[in-house]
């Protein structure tokens, strides 16, 4: 529904398995993904219904307290979950002038306690409330946010309680803090997009606060004291200047009194003027840079109305109607002229940043890119949109408020965003005035604000940094450290009970399993909690297994091709057809479609007819195949392929299937013949499962399941489709140029001879949590981050698949403290071999991994994967419970025998992608 601002997060999103190792399929895909997130839906359609129910008025509670401070409270019986942000008015924008990151070192120092709650403190509890904890900046607001046990809120507004009413930033404090900031800052000025985003906001809001983004610099911090910051709080950080909002499983007029009991005595404040913003006329200006990605791309960003205009809502709907792949700019990707395309805002109160992105394969017709765009952009300004691709966008817009209600967090953030950034009542009241916006008012504001001659052009250029730079030797220090043993942090009165709590938690999860004539597993987990039906589908596969020796690609082929229609169907017809029903939909080896509950079989039958008929057609495949045979030539020389690379080869021997890619030479030998035999073999329903999770009955997904699906067939043997197990690797490091990085990402990783289902995965896993596993209070965090102030994210993971497992942990720092923080990881690898974790540590442990197992049956999408990935693994689908009941009977003796047994720090691989490390 809403388009996300840029915001500078506390803690980065999990981390994505980027190195895909072990159960899930190995895809090096084709088509580049871009950094920046597209928030414009990617929509059409030609007809609308009638938008689904507003929010229940029984479900939504309000209250301002005598303080000032705004509270709003939801019912959302998902999972016995409850998410809460804490907003406050104040971001970037505010910020002294000449220090534009004030509010967003502000932001961390919250982290480092106050008078009422160490950091200590709060990082243990934080742990033992299960982890899920962060805060962002952005240009008007700072927002706290976590999503915990709904037993468990009033600790949460205990905790945000004691941060309003003081902040301890000290000389000291924020000198470590400082140090993993500018970590973070060297982090995205590592990333082009980034940096070209940064570019863009300098030229188009110039002398105004939306020049800088909410991020902050490095010469800016070293600059800032912490009486700077004690200021900024003492200034802004009011209940008079904030909104406290809570979704869950709650009784909205309970939590309201639990929060008039906590923040109810805390003085209001007088705040000061906020910024005003000039906006001047805008140069048209051309930038090029050169970018680590595999693909160029090209950029058209426009000054775009505010959240404030009155202009704001048929622009938002032009941007979606911009977006969609039935429209010319998506087009120019289905003609295989481009690799993707899309349009984004950013929006600020005053004005917004409008950009395509068109990706290409390096050493493509970049003017050609530039001409055609341009042209799309310049014939929608004078001529309009189709009719009928407003309306997709209207309709994708109210069904997108529905969804919103399929996961607690995202709900309290759409929320949050509707009331605080764009100034309405609640979400309902965006769709509501999306619903008035006429095909008139969109061209209208094509009109006005699609002036491509006042645009700012820029071009990424792929550029090669070099070959890795293999080098032998060993990763760490000493064999033996003696670190002693922590002191455990007592708690405050009303968190003291969180670590006598570690039972398991009962399950929500009721799904129904069967098995289809033709092997289907299907499994439904029945949700009232909206009016939706989101279908997941995965087929098992492994393209580094199956694919014939000489047809590397033909997977990735594969997956690009699906994108082109049914047999019935061509792709503009089918995506009518899709945009009909407002519904998301995708083929392949992963396929899912997320539809209104009314329109459950139709939207089935499309994705049945999709996955199971794909046209599959030559022409297109002659084109993908000319734009794939550049694309892997670039890919291969990029220095995130070579990363992935040279991890893999330092890990695996070079006979394992891991080490195939695919090759300029093997893509273009390929034939559509090689493509559709491929699909015959691998596509296939004894290697499925299909999840249906919503507003249906097990009865009537069965019935349409086994109607779209039932006459899916399998020709030929069932193929072995996983890995061969992995010996142990030997020690070794791998540095990868890459001239854009201003940093080092650096992962050190160590082969497991271990399946998912070794019984003594467990103790390895928990041991794990208290080693890289809670943010702040787990060892790898206290060292690296919180005393060491060398990283601003650090953490580990143990990947652990069908036939074979892998240790990773993860950093990114200056060139300088790349062995530094190396050793720190090692030394503490080897204290957990050496001596039992202390049983506080480990209680503290077990209530993360407790705690965390209802917060990952809160969103659809989650519980959704959560039963694939179990499914794939041959787990239980109880598995969560039985892993709860083994968690709460480990001791420290087992965590250290595991660590002993399986962990072999002197055989550490160690690869740097960036400056060449010190």
């Amino acid at each position: 529904m809403f388009s996300l601002p840029a915001r500078a997060w506390l803690e980065p999103a999990p981390s994505f398995d980027y190195f895909r190792l072990l159960h899930v399929e190995a895809r090096m895909p084709v088509k580049a993904l871009l950094v920046a997130a597209a928030v414009c839906l990617l929509i059409g359609s030609r007809a609308a219904v009638a938008a689904p129910a507003a929010t229940d008025p029984s479900a939504v509670a309000r209250a301002t307290l005598d303080n000032g401070l705004r509270i709003i409270a939801v019912r959302n019986t998902l999972a016995p979950v409850v998410a809460t942000a804490l907003n406050y008015d104040v971001g970037s924008d505010e910020s002294p002038a000449g220090f534009p990151g004030t509010a967003h070192a502000l932001e961390h120092m919250m982290f480092r306690g106050n008078p009422a709650l160490s950091a200590e403190q709060l990082a243990d509890i934080g742990t033992l409330l299960g982890g899920n904890f962060n805060a962002n900046t952005r240009e008007s607001l700072t927002q706290y946010v976590f999503t915990v046990p709904a037993e468990d809120l009033g600790v949460v507004l205990s905790i945000e309680a004691a941060r309003m009413q003081g902040i301890l930033a000290t000389k000291d404090s924020w000198t470590k803090e400082r140090g993993a900031i500018e970590q973070e800052v060297a982090a995205d000025f590592s990333e082009p997009f980034e940096v070209l985003h940064t570019r863009l906001r300098a030229r188009m809001f110039a002398a105004t606060p939306y020049e800088h983004d909410a991020l902050g610099t490095r010469p800016s911090f070293d600059k800032t004291s912490a009486a700077m910051l004690a200021d900024f709080y003492g200034h802004w950080y009011a209940p008079n200047n904030a909104l406290l909002v809570m979704v869950g499983d709650i009784e909205p007029e309970a939590a309201i009194a639990k929060a008039r009991e906590v923040f109810g005595s805390i003085p209001r404040k007088s705040l000061p003027p906020r910024p005003a913003v000039e906006l001047r006329p805008l140069k048209p200006e051309r930038v090029t840079m050169p970018s680590d990605q595999s693909d160029a791309a090209s950029v058209v960003a426009l000054r775009a109305p505010g959240t404030d205009s009155p202009d704001y809502a048929a622009f938002e709907v032009l941007c979606d109607v911009l977006a969609s792949h039935r429209f010319d700019l998506y087009g120019l990707a289905a003609a295989g002229k481009a690799v993707d395309a899309s349009f984004e805002i950013e929006p600020m109160p005053k004005a917004g940043l409008a950009w395509s992105v068109v990706t290409f394969p390096a050493g493509g017709d970049a003017a050609g890119i530039e001409r055609d765009v341009r042209t799309i952009l310049q014939r929608v300004a004078r001529d309009g949109v189709p009719a009928e691709l407003v309306a997709a966008a209207k309709l994708q817009e109210r069904r997108e408020g529905e969804f919103a209600k399929n996961s607690i967090a995202d709900l309290a953030s759409v929320w949050s965003d509707a009331v605080e950034l764009y100034g309405l009542s609640s979400p309902d009241e965006d769709i509501e005035r999306i619903d008035k916006v006429s095909v008139e008012d969109v061209n209208r504001v094509a009109r006005k604000y699609l002036d491509v001659d006042h645009s700012i052009h820029a071009l990424l250029v792929p550029s090669k940094s070099g070959a890795p730079v293999i080098a032998s030797g060993k990763v760490g220090g000493k064999e033996t450290i003696d670190l002693g043993e922590a002191p455990a942090t007592k708690l405050p009165g009303w968190a003291e009970n969180l670590l006598h709590h570690l039972d398991v938690p009962a399950s929500t999860l009721h799904p129904v399993v069967s098995t289809l004539a033709n092997g289907v597993t299907l499994i439904v987990q029945q949700e009232d909690i909206s009016d939706t039906v989101s279908v997941y589908g995965r087929v098992r596969s492994r393209a580094e297994v199956e694919v014939a020796q000489g047809k590397e690609g033909v997977a990735e082929l594969l997956d690009d091709l699906f994108e082109y229609g049914t047999d019935k169907r061509d792709r503009l017809s089918l995506e009518s057809a899709l945009d009909e029903l407002g519904a998301t939909e995708k083929a392949g080896t992963d396929f899912s479609i997320r539809l209104l509950s009314s329109d459950f079989e139709r939207g089935v039958d499309l994705l049945a007819e999709h996955e199971l008929h794909p046209a599959l057609p030559q022409p297109d495949f002659e084109r993908l195949r000319e734009r794939a045979t550049r694309t892997v030539a670039a890919r291969n020389a990029s220095p995130g392929f070579l990363n992935q690379h040279a991890l893999r080869h330092a890990l695996f021997p070079e006979t394992d299937p891991l080490q195939r890619h695919s090759t300029p030479q093997t893509v273009q030998a390929l034939t559509i013949d090689d493509v559709r035999d491929y699909y015959r073999t691998t596509i296939r329903p004894d290697l499925a499962t299909i999840v249906v999770v919503g507003k249906v009955t097990p009865e009537e997904a069965s019935r349409v399941i086994t109607k779209s699906f039932g006459s899916w067939s399998a020709s030929g043997p069932r193929p072995d489709v996983d890995l061969p197990p992995a010996p142990q690797n030997a020690p070794g490091q791998a540095s990868v140029p890459d001239a854009s990085r201003v940093q080092d990402e650096v992962t050190l990783a160590q082969t497991l001879d271990m399946a998912r289902s070794n019984p003594e995965y467990y103790a390895l896993e928990l041991g794990n949590r208290v080693l890289g596993g809670g943010f702040y209070s787990s060892r790898l965090s206290v060292d690296l981050r919180k005393n060491g102030g060398l990283v601003y994210d650090v953490g580990s993971h143990i990947q652990a698949g069908r036939t074979r497992s892998v240790y990773i942990a993860h950093y990114a720092c200056d060139a300088a403290n790349v062995s530094t923080a190396g050793d720190l990881i090692v030394r503490d690898l080897r204290q957990m071999q050496n001596s039992p974790v202390s049983d506080d540590e480990l209680a503290r442990a077990k209530s993360l991994v407790l705690r965390q197992i209802p917060l990952a049956d809160a969103s659809i999408e989650a519980l959704a994967h959560g039963l694939l990935q179990r499914r794939d693994l041959d787990l239980p689908l109880d598995e969560p419970t039985v892993a709860a009941r083994r968690y709460v009977a480990l001791t420290p003796e087992d965590v250290r025998a595991a660590f002993a047994k399986w962990m072999r720090p002197g055989d550490l691989v160690r690869v740097t992608q960036g400056p060449a490390p010190h």
